[in-house]
């Protein structure tokens, strides 16, 4: 059994149906083609604006360099929670690119505006900050590195200090699939792109083979991303490709669909673990499950299931992450919920 990650299954088989089905045909490269213009329509309409630009790119790591790099200045950092994905696990990948991160502590994995703005005050204040990194940019993730989600009116209030500081807003959205099918959330796509200057919907880890649409709210110019896009090598010749991937998952709300199943099989699994008796280290309300196991069940476990260890909580136990997909199945999390009973027993 595999709980490792959203991305270990290919993709949904209307992508690969239709990716057969156009298997021979000719089309114009590098995402000029009609394909990915129905599929940035498709998505356009989904946010209910009209006017953003969008951009299908190979991956996440990619487009975070590349959105990054094209919205900042040379002198400029870009603020991020101490936890987030690209202070933590994508190799320096901005910093590489010449653009520092600036990490702030996070609660829930989240950073909040009241910390954001204390940061920003004090750093102004600062006679000697013309030294320093300049914060130009806010960066979170939605849903975050341990499952949590941003509420609105969360996201308001960052959204609030960063036009007092004139500061970009930027949100990666590597599972955003799930966190928009979430219960009891109250974010939604055209809330979403209403708040960001820039964001991208991930699709590698919500039903397709690869890509991410980056989207471009018009809140600020970007000149040029095409040709960054090209810098980062995240451009590919066979556009095609990634178009039709989105064009099917923005049609009959497919997106969210199949984002919907991986959140019930990740609450059937949340409800089971604490049937068992067992702690979560995070209480999320998405895909990711975060519970906290004896060392000696780790090891028993990991010779049958494949999963992420996340944390050592003290001498004896450890956090893992146990990821749900938009292809789980009821049986495989019936499985290891025996499976962890069993062991439990022994």
């Amino acid at each position: 059994m595999r709980f490792d990650s959203d991305y270990m299954e290919g993709c949904h088989p209307a992508i690969l149906e239709r990716m057969a089905a156009m298997n021979l045909e000719k089309t114009t490269g590098y995402g000029q083609d009609e394909i990915c213009g129905s599929a940035a329509g498709r998505i356009r309409s989904a946010m209910e604006l009209p006017d953003a630009e969008i951009f299908f790119l190979t991956g996440g790591t990619q487009a975070n360099a590349a959105v990054i790099a094209a919205m900042l200045r040379n002198y400029e950092g870009v603020i991020a929670a101490e936890s987030g994905h690209i202070a933590v696990h994508e190799a320096g990948a901005v910093e590489a690119a010449g653009h520092k991160v600036l990490t702030l502590p996070q609660h829930d994995g989240k950073l909040c505006a009241e910390a954001l703005e204390r940061y920003l005050k004090s750093f102004f204040a600062d006679e000697t900050c013309g030294h320093m990194v300049q914060p130009g940019m806010v960066y979170l993730s939605h849903p975050t590195e341990t499952g949590t989600l941003y509420s609105l009116e969360e996201l308001k209030a960052i959204r609030s200090v960063c036009d007092a500081y004139g500061l970009i807003l930027y949100v990666d959205g590597a599972r955003l699939g799930y966190g928009l099918a979430a219960e009891g959330t109250d974010v939604t796509l055209p809330f979403l792109a209403g708040l960001c200057d820039a964001f991208y919907i991930g699709g590698t880890k919500v039903g397709a083979l690869f890509g991410e649409a980056v989207v471009f709210t018009g809140r600020r110019p970007v000149p040029h991303f095409f040709t960054t896009v090209k810098q980062r090598g995240a451009l590919l010749a066979k556009g095609w490709l990634l178009g039709l991937q989105f064009d099917t998952l923005f049609t009959d709300n497919l997106y969210l669909k199949i984002a919907g199943n991986a959140i019930r099989q990740a609450m059937r699994l949340k409800r089971g673990l604490l049937e068992l008796g067992f702690s979560l280290y995070a209480d999320s309300p998405t895909n990711q499950q975060f519970v906290i196991l004896e060392n000696r069940l780790v090891s028993r476990l990991a010779e049958q299931v494949s999963f992420n260890v996340w944390e050592k909580t003290d001498e004896r136990h450890t956090a893992i992450r146990l990821v749900t997909s938009w292809a789980t199945t009821a049986e495989q999390v019936d499985s290891l919920l025996l499976l962890l009973s069993e062991l439990k027993g022994l």
